[in-house]
């Protein structure tokens, strides 16, 4: 089975299944050296668990991260860093009912397409507690980009009709963890929470956004041609289940406007100029009056922030029948049993974080590399 691996330098490996003995990942290509605070790396995994409020699954999992190699002393010794999590809390008796049966919308029929067989318990690989592995590899990356003063912090911009109309430079994001929806504007989060309630009370789902911003980002990461920093950011969002949108900059509503309304003007910088490596042109300090790239023009980074928008649909699994057909193409009904997320996006915060911070990571290592070939 191919596509468990993430990255080109910074290279992440998962493993496991929703009902197996554990889940984990295997972190390849991480520098030597770097302080391992396993705290905060547990609090990542800690934002994403489940049965941490009344709007999320009730599965219990601690989610509590094991080290297997790849440190001493506290620090990484360029080693491959092997991270396990237990499973915990697993009912797989409530999937009995679709062993024969595909569900709606989930990954039931086309796995078994593919494959000829598959783990019907809860998903199996394809379920969302695979997920779990990505923040944990994800928080080392943050380590990384701590260190170099980039910071990620994505937040809940919309729950089915609710959406904040304001842009993330008016809002106070040091907010986002306040509540359990994960929006950053109070109000909104009640209104948000209140919608969820109900809608899980019909037995049903909702979709949502989740919205990220990448302050501290230094001009110059990115690759041309197929690995423009946009596009591996995109490919590292729609890889999260449930993900059916990506966006970033003014994304979609860019259409509306004119070049001369889109385009972001560069502003001047004290006059200066300097050059750096025998002539090549340094652009620290160089700002744009507007930020519709995103902060990447080219498929690299400009030094602007980097902000996008993930979209996720309503969970599949909801608490209705449905009509449906079995593995002999025979209609039946499929109940809805078992603990589900009646929205995703509450616990996809820290997941997109982690995956952008998997791209900003091995980004950053690959341009490191980049300008070392230079001096």
């Amino acid at each position: 089975m191919a596509g468990n691996t993430f990255g080109t330098l910074f290279r992440v490996s998962t493993f496991g299944e929703s009902h197996g003995p554990a889940i984990g990942c295997i972190i390849d290509g991480c520098p030597a050296g770097l302080d391992f605070d396993l705290d905060f790396i547990q609090h990542q995994l800690d934002r994403r668990r489940p049965g941490q409020s009344a709007i999320v699954t009730q599965r219990k999992e601690s989610d509590t991260v094991q080290v297997q190699s790849g440190l001493f002393a506290g620090k990484t010794t360029g080693a491959p860093i092997a991270l396990i999590i237990p499973n915990e809390d697993q009912r797989s008796n409530d999937y009995e009912h679709i062993a024969d049966a595909f569900r709606p919308s989930h990954a039931d029929f086309s796995w078994q397409a593919k494959y000829g067989f598959r783990d019907h318990r809860g998903g199996g690989r394809s379920s969302a507690r695979e997920t779990a592995a990505r923040v944990a590899a994800g928080a080392v990356a943050k380590l990384i980009l701590r260190s170099q003063g980039i910071d990620i912090q994505a937040f809940v911009s919309q729950v089915g009709h609710l959406i904040l109309q304001q842009p993330y430079t008016e809002l106070n994001l040091s907010g986002t963890e306040t509540n359990d929806i994960r929006c950053p504007d109070p109000v909104m989060a009640e209104k948000m929470i209140r919608l969820i309630k109900k809608i899980r009370k019909a037995g049903d789902t909702i979709g949502g956004v989740v919205s990220a911003v990448v302050r501290g980002c230094p001009a110059g990461l990115g690759e041309p041609v197929f690995d423009k920093l946009h596009a591996d950011l995109g490919k590292a969002m729609l890889s999260i289940n449930a993900a059916k949108g990506f966006e970033y900059g003014s994304g979609f509503a860019g259409v509306s406007m004119t070049g001369s309304e889109h385009n972001d003007l560069f502003l001047p910088v004290d006059g200066r100029q300097r050059t750096v490596n025998g002539g090549q042109w340094a652009a620290e300090g160089i700002k744009t009056k507007t930020n519709f790239s995103g902060g990447i023009q080219g498929g690299i980074s400009n030094g602007m922030d980097i902000y996008f928008r993930v979209a996720f649909k309503p969970v599949a699994t909801i608490m209705r029948d449905q009509t449906s057909v079995n593995s002999d193409g025979e209609a039946v009904v499929v109940k809805g049993k078992g603990r589900h997320d009646p929205c995703v996006v509450p616990r996809a915060v820290p997941i997109v974080e982690a995956m952008t911070a998997l791209v900003m990571a091995d980004h950053w290592l690959r341009n490191k590399i980049y300008k070392k070939g230079l001096s």
